[in-house]
């Protein structure tokens, strides 16, 4: 997988100054786009098009303080129609303009050539499953947060402290197989997976496809009554996850460390090594919060989809 992935990079790097084809880099690596993008935010720790921008800037950074070319040919080399969205791209990886660059000879940032090596720092296992799930809800109180790799995250935390125990007592009652009890689901709004990024955040049990919201609720609310009819508990949403496989991760560790270093895992050596990749879908957490530092069980379930052999993970 690392070496498909290392190929797709050539084949940015070779594109640089023209569109570069993402789907035909996915390709290259033997996989989706969608898993492509999602792979390389995870193990570069930036988005596919941060990435591309801030080679094509570097490059073009270097044609700049070498005064050969306009800057307006500069500009046309790497794509782009005009001298202001140049100047803004440029701006925006070197915290100056090309002009005031090329007059000042200021000190210019430079995003080196990436590749991905695999780096043995240990001899942990990762326990999970593969399980087969058929259409379903999360039904629950959703929240637009910030993703946070090493620590508490204060606008999730702040999330679930807000919600009432009548609607966590009512939530349980609707829960329906697995993952079991309240659980957190993420859904990423964008590819990226760097610290910062808005993800939709919810806390919400999992029920049947056909549960429905009475009047007064939330996302997707119908008006049908009956079993598995949130009557009119109000301020819920609804989240329809169609039917498909999930990798289902089990672990015990210290609260949150162990989590945020299971997510990371998952990505970085779990799919380069199995005949999967991740497919669109919420991923979904099942974990009893404790105080920081104390160990606790948790789930963690990715939506995946098994490659055909000799295809590439």
């Amino acid at each position: 997988m690392l070496e498909g992935l290392n190929r797709a990079l050539e084949h940015v790097e070779r594109h640089l100054d023209r569109e570069v084809d993402v789907a035909e880099a996915a390709r290259i690596a033997t996989t989706s786009e969608y898993h492509f993008r999602r792979l390389f935010s995870a193990l570069a720790g930036m988005p596919l098009s941060v990435y591309v921008r801030r080679r094509r800037m570097t490059l073009a950074g270097a044609e700049v303080l070498a005064g050969e070319r306009t800057l307006l040919d500069i500009a046309v080399r790497y794509g782009y129609g005009s001298g202001e969205a140049f100047a803004r791209a440029f701006r925006s990886v070197h915290g100056i303009g090309p002009g005031e660059a090329r007059r000042a000879g200021a000190a210019l940032v430079s995003q080196p050539r990436m590749s991905f090596r695999v780096v043995i720092e240990g001899s942990t296992t990762m326990r999970y499953r593969i399980v087969e799930k058929d259409a379903f809800r999360v039904v629950g109180s959703k929240a637009t947060v910030p993703l946070v790799h090493e620590g508490v995250n204060a606008a999730a935390a702040a999330h679930v402290a807000s919600l009432g125990m009548e609607t966590i007592v009512r939530m349980k009652e609707l829960a329906e197989g697995e993952p079991e009890g309240v659980l957190s689901a993420v859904v990423h709004l964008t590819d990226s997976r760097e610290e910062g990024a808005e993800v939709d955040y919810w806390i919400g049990v999992a029920t049947g496809a056909d549960t429905t919201v009475g009047t007064g609720s939330g996302t997707d609310a119908g008006t049908d009554t009956g079993a598995g009819d949130l009557g009119d508990l109000g301020g819920l949403d609804v989240l329809d996850v169609p039917a498909g496989t999930w990798a289902v991760f089990d672990d015990h560790g210290p609260y949150p460390a162990a989590l945020q270093e299971l997510w990371r895992d998952v990505f970085t050596q779990w799919f380069p090594s199995n005949p999967y990749v991740s497919r669109p879908g919420p991923e979904l957490l099942r974990t009893q919060p404790v105080e920081i530092g104390q160990d606790t069980d948790s789930q963690l379930w990715i939506p995946v989809e098994r490659v055909s052999s000799g295809a590439g993970a």
